[in-house]
């Protein structure tokens, strides 16, 4: 019998590996095996992911490489979320997400995203090079109460700042809970520049969101 480090460390081989038609059978046979869905999308697929991510800062890996990896651990999460009762159920919180103006680096969002979706949050993914007056758009239009902004280049961290500069000018900053994350993001630039929270991985993204919730339950919005 497999054991279950051995699937894990299969699973985020696999995903390094681009095998992304294989991938969905070895997730069936470790659900057969009666192991748990949740390790397997943070301790296989998304550690294989941030392998990934890497290679690809090294430059060993493209950006083609990357789609195929992300297709592999995608093909995963499709058959490990079944499992998983939390999973689409999204009634935690609503978050918008994005990359801010000026950077598509988006790796780092899109493992944040996954893991707080699987988490049980709606999560309203604005993608990369986000517009700031777009990310206080989106939150108002779909009524979040968290506004995460990622980055990985030093040049873009200004346009955070922007965001919440926005938020301040519209007399709406304490209606919403922001989150910032990426590379080069510290929790000294997280206040310096006003923001709730800042989380150093997706791993921390989720405890530190839940922790948030908890804190800010009395304020002027609810969770639906």
């Amino acid at each position: 019998m497999t054991s279950q480090k051995e699937y894990l460390d299969k699973m985020a081989e696999m995903v390094v590996e681009m095998e992304d038609e294989e991938i969905g059978d070895l997730c069936r046979e470790y659900l057969n095996e009666g192991y748990d869905p949740e390790d397997a999308i943070f301790n296989g697929l998304i550690k294989g992911m941030n392998e990934v991510g890497k290679l690809f800062e090294e430059e060993e890996y493209f950006i083609s490489d990357l789609l195929i990896c992300s297709d592999a651990m995608y093909n995963g999460i499709d058959v490990l979320k079944e499992k998983i009762e939390s999973y689409g159920e999204n009634n935690l919180a609503t978050a918008v997400i994005g990359v801010v103006e000026g950077d598509t680096h988006d790796i780092g969002k899109n493992l944040v995203k996954l893991m707080l979706e699987v988490n049980g949050f709606n999560m309203i993914d604005l993608g990369k090079d986000v517009p700031c007056e777009k990310f206080v758009d989106e939150a108002i239009k779909n009524k979040a109460q968290f506004i995460m902004m990622s980055t990985l280049m030093t040049t873009t961290m200004a346009n955070m700042k922007k965001v919440i500069d926005i938020l301040n000018e519209r007399n709406i900053r304490d209606q919403f809970i922001v989150m910032v994350g990426g590379g080069p993001v510290s929790e000294s630039f997280a206040k310096d520049i006003g923001a709730d929270a800042y989380s150093e991985n997706a791993n921390e993204a989720v405890k530190v969101a839940k922790s948030l919730i908890k804190n800010h339950e009395n304020r002027n919005w609810k969770f639906e």
